[in-house]
Order: structure tokens, then sequence, then C-alpha cells
């Protein structure tokens, strides 16, 4: 599969005590959001006091989001210091996993922006990979054009929807 996406969260702080399920052992929670199963369309709606922390932490510290160029997949300078960041914060906590949605711009149609998407979806796992980060840690999914960050049909608007965006999914705390 592959993807990309945008949607920004920035969280803070780690949680000192992880919570348990009522067994006694780690709590897993599932990331979703209002649109459903899709962590990249606003705020995971379901998700421990623990998962919510590492989610700001990793946002706000680390950063979620890299963009592109137009018609571009290619990594520039700042998306790869914000991927270096991703992987460094990743490869410290091994119990975390990731999804990359790729996304485009409205421009082209949607077959193209859908492989576009997956390209920088892509793109962006292959730099985590470099980094140290377990491939079976990483899906990918694209939503080319049909979920954009910014609703707007102008150039402004179509630079912030030309973006990979990494999201924290079927966190297991209590490790």
């Amino acid at each position: 599969m592959t993807a990309s996406a945008c949607a920004s969260g920035k969280r803070t702080s780690t949680p000192s005590v992880a919570p348990q399920s009522p067994a006694g052992g780690p709590e897993r929670v599932t990331w979703a959001s209002p649109g459903g199963l899709d962590p990249s369309v606003g705020s995971p709606v379901q998700q421990s006091e623990a998962a919510a922390a590492l989610a700001r932490e990793f946002a706000e510290q680390v950063g979620e989001r890299v963009f592109f160029a137009f018609d571009s997949y290619a990594l520039e300078a700042e998306a790869r210091d914000v991927l270096d960041a991703q992987a460094r914060w990743l490869v410290s906590r091994p119990e975390l996993r990731v999804l990359i949605a790729g996304h485009a711009d409205e421009r082209g149609t949607r077959e193209y922006n859908l492989g576009l998407g997956g390209r920088r979806a892509h793109a962006a796992r292959e730099h985590l990979i470099a980094g140290g980060v377990g491939p079976d840690r990483i899906q990918t999914v694209s939503y080319g054009k049909e979920r954009p960050l910014d609703p707007g049909s102008n150039e402004a608007a179509w630079s912030r929807n030309r973006n990979a965006h990494t999201v924290l999914i079927d966190l297991v705390t209590g490790y």
C-alpha cells in the first residue's frame, strides 16, 4: 500500500506511567479519526493519555509533515531534516509504528495524483528506513488530491497540499 498524508497535531510530554489494560497487561491503543480509520484527517478520537502525550511529543519536537515541489517526489533539504529527526525519534521508540500518507494538490487527474502521492509517501518511507527504522514499522497510503490540508485553490493552498504526513498508529503502551 502506498500513502501520503497531511495533518498536523503536536504533542510534547512523555508519560511517566503507562496505562494498563483491565487484565494488567499493556493497553493497546488504535488510532482513529472522526472521518473513520484515517489518522491523517484530524486528531485521533480514541487514545490513552500516554498515546496522546507521545503524539504531542512527536509533532512538536520532531515534526510530522514534509512538503514537496510541484509535480515532484524528490526530498528537499528541509524535508530530509524533518525525516532524519523522525527516524532518530522512532529508532529510540521501537514499540511504535507509523503510517505515512502522501498527498497532492488538486491539479492533475485523480489517478495521476494518487500515483504521485504514493511516490511521495514511498520517498519518505525509504528515508526513514535509511535512518534505521525497520520497514515492518512503516505503512504507506496515498490520498492523492482527495483529502487536501487546505481547501483553497491557489498557489499557497497547493503548496500546503503537496505533502507526506507521518502519523503514529497502533500504539502499544506499557513497555
